[in-house]
């Protein structure tokens, strides 16, 4: 089975490492996309362009999963995929049927989206803030791994990009860690029920859970996968 991995905005590639090696262990392959090779001020369609053209001719119906900031990605990356089903980690649910970019979409309500300590907080200037908000609860080795996983992703057009692409298209789950410290967990049950009319599977820990617990994450994938998977 392939799984497609799409960073948020905090994170290189590199931070989906160990859940590469969860998945790999249990005979699946993960394969990491890069945005960072698109200009920032290109637009949602763009990326899906990329990842075509990443993808290529690999294997057909991946499943996708986007993690944090990358959620205003996913809807468009998983139709040009043809991904079999769509994961949302920790993600940002596009506003489809308001119509709303991401950027109207917090600034309507900021506080029931983002907890309001993570605004204006810069994790690439300081660790302390990276290990509070992204990495606390992990143990020290692999805190010490996380922090060197760290990079800025600056996508200011996609997030002042109104959704295109019906979120609903493409069957979702969506995977909820019950102590994020970044968005907030009442909102983003709310966005997987009224966004998606998803599955919403809670796990323990905070905002990246392929980090602090890859297995605990693999075993819900591959669970979907199997669902979802539709090669012979």
């Amino acid at each position: 089975m392939d799984f497609v991995l799409v960073h948020g905005t905090t994170q290189a590639p590199s931070g989906w490492d160990r859940l590469v090696e969860a998945l790999a262990r249990r005979g699946h392959r993960a394969h990491c996309l890069d945005l960072a090779g698109v200009p920032p001020a290109a637009p949602a369609t763009a990326y899906a362009e990329h990842a075509l053209r990443w993808w290529a001719d690999r294997a057909p119906t991946p499943v996708v999963v986007a993690h944090s900031g990358g959620g205003a990605l996913l809807p468009a990356l998983a139709q040009a995929l043809h991904a079999s089903h769509q994961v949302w980690l920790a993600a940002y649910v596009p506003d489809f049927d308001g119509g709303a970019c991401l950027v109207e979409d917090v600034g309507v309500e900021p506080e029931a989206v983002v907890n309001p300590e993570w605004v204006g907080q810069d994790p690439f200037a300081d660790p302390v803030i990276a290990a509070h908000f992204l990495f606390h609860d992990c143990d020290l080795a692999t805190l010490r791994w996380a922090l060197g996983t760290l990079r800025p992703f600056p996508a200011e057009a996609v997030h002042r990009h109104r959704p295109s692409a019906d979120p609903r298209a493409v069957p979702s789950t969506y995977l909820l860690p019950v102590d994020d410290r970044v968005l907030r967990p009442d909102w983003m049950r709310r966005a997987a029920h009224e966004r998606l009319g998803a599955a919403c599977v809670e796990l323990l820990g905070g905002h990246c859970p392929h980090v602090a617990r890859p297995e605990s994450v693999a075993d819900v994938l591959v669970g979907v996968g199997r669902r979802t998977d539709r090669t012979p």
